[in-house]
């Protein structure tokens, strides 16, 4: 019987590449579909709902308070405006008009990325500091400390920081100087999953929000992410998110996600309501979240090793192909399957195979990040049982000189 997406004219894929937007996120483990479907039956307050969401989310990260968003991306806007707007819902109105507020956020030159125009779409200007010599291969220095402590000035809303084992300057010291002039750090940590410990690890070293996605190696929905930091920065993000269609006399949050004691009145819907999260969402969420956090990691780590394992076995050895399994430049729970090609030798580049790959019967998508060194990675977090034969099929197909068809009738 065709699957749900056969049914609508869609071809599903082999995701050999990684659990991207792109390519529709991950594989969502039985239990966390179940969560889903159950959560779907039953209605709730949302903000009950989140509130206890922050309790959960405090709890295995370390922070003040926590909160379910729609991706790592939406964190990153919900993040900005609560450090331009504090819990002054005037201000809220009028984003993204910033104008009188504190519309500008710091960054190292070497961090900026096309994600960063979610912190943008706030209002604020993004104010760029260093040069990042490591790079460019004309020196060793990136941005240093004392470059972000210079630029602070009455006009800085937050410094925001992201993450990744390369990252300069440390973190810690981004936090020393932007806590010295009462700055919060805001570190976009989307895809910094696993090591599991990084769910602790940059809230210990003093950031005042941490953005994860929810899609990626926690296994939730695609559609969420993490946001975790101080209390009164999560309470400025749900006033700027959350259903604001309801009268003075029946609104009456949680107290533990929004203290209203401090409030002159209640903002309406806030330039966050666009990121809305289900409750569907927040149930997966924190379903998945459980599991990410527990001993089931360590069972996943090993499927997803047994899975490189398998994919580079069945391809064998191919003239002009080396294949390596790399657990030194990334998390070793999340090994990658290099493909180094002798690209001269074989008539072909790795973009070429990457290609070929993708335009076959099912597609097959690999991840492209180093195709300049001649080299195809295949990830393991996306594929089912049986699906690293298929690869390695075609790879051979490609490579090896079998027909794409003779492949096909062999596997079918």
């Amino acid at each position: 019987m065709p699957n749900i997406y056969e049914q609508i004219g869609i071809r599903p894929i082999i995701n050999a590449s990684g659990p991207t937007t792109r390519l529709s996120g991950g594989i969502m483990d039985p239990e966390v579909a179940d969560a889903m479907r159950e959560a779907s039956q039953y209605c709730v307050d949302i903000a009950e709902l989140q509130a206890r969401a922050s309790g959960i989310i405090a709890k295995i990260t370390g922070a003040e308070a926590g909160y379910v968003t729609s991706g790592a991306a939406a964190g990153l806007l919900l993040g900005t405006a609560a450090c331009v707007t504090g819990p002054d819902p005037g201000k809220m109105n009028r984003l993204p008009d910033t104008e009188g507020m504190k519309n500008e956020v710091i960054i190292s030159r070497s961090q900026r990325n096309f994600y960063d125009h979610a912190i943008r779409s706030v209002g604020v200007k993004l104010v760029e500091v260093g040069i990042a010599d490591r790079y460019s291969g004309a020196g060793v220095r990136d941005t240093e400390a004392w470059e972000i402590a210079d630029a602070v000035t009455d006009r800085t809303a937050a410094i925001c920081y992201v993450a990744h084992p390369r990252s300069l300057p440390p973190l810690e010291e981004v936090v020393e100087v932007a806590h010295a002039r009462g700055v919060p750090v805001i570190v976009d940590a989307a895809g910094q999953l696993p090591p599991r410990s990084n769910l602790q690890t940059f809230i210990a070293q003093g950031a005042d929000l941490v953005a994860f996605s929810g899609g990626k190696a926690i296994g939730g929905p695609q559609g969420s992410g993490i946001l975790c930091g101080r209390r009164d920065l999560i309470m400025c993000v749900a006033l700027q998110h959350l259903d604001m269609d309801v009268l003075k006399q029946q609104w009456n949050p949680p107290e533990s996600l929004i203290d209203k004691s401090i409030l002159p009145g209640a903002p309406h819907h806030g330039i966050g309501r666009p990121c809305k999260v289900g409750k569907e969402q927040i149930v997966g969420l924190l379903t998945a979240l459980g599991r990410f956090a527990g001993v089931e990691l360590e069972e996943r780590a090993a499927a997803w090793r047994d899975r490189m394992d398998e994919l580079v076995a069945a391809a064998g050895d191919i003239p002009g192909c080396r294949f390596a399994i790399d657990t030194e430049s990334r998390p070793s729970e999340v090994p990658m399957t290099e493909l180094k090609l002798d690209e001269s030798a074989l008539g072909k580049t790795a973009l070429d195979v990457i290609l070929e790959l993708q335009q076959g019967s099912p597609p097959i998508q690999a991840n492209s990040a180093r195709i300049s060194e001649g080299i195809v990675l295949f990830g393991p977090v996306c594929l089912k049982p049986g699906e690293p034969e298929r690869v390695a099929l075609r790879l051979r197909t490609i490579l090896g000189g079998r027909s794409t068809s003779e492949a096909t009738e062999h596997h079918e």
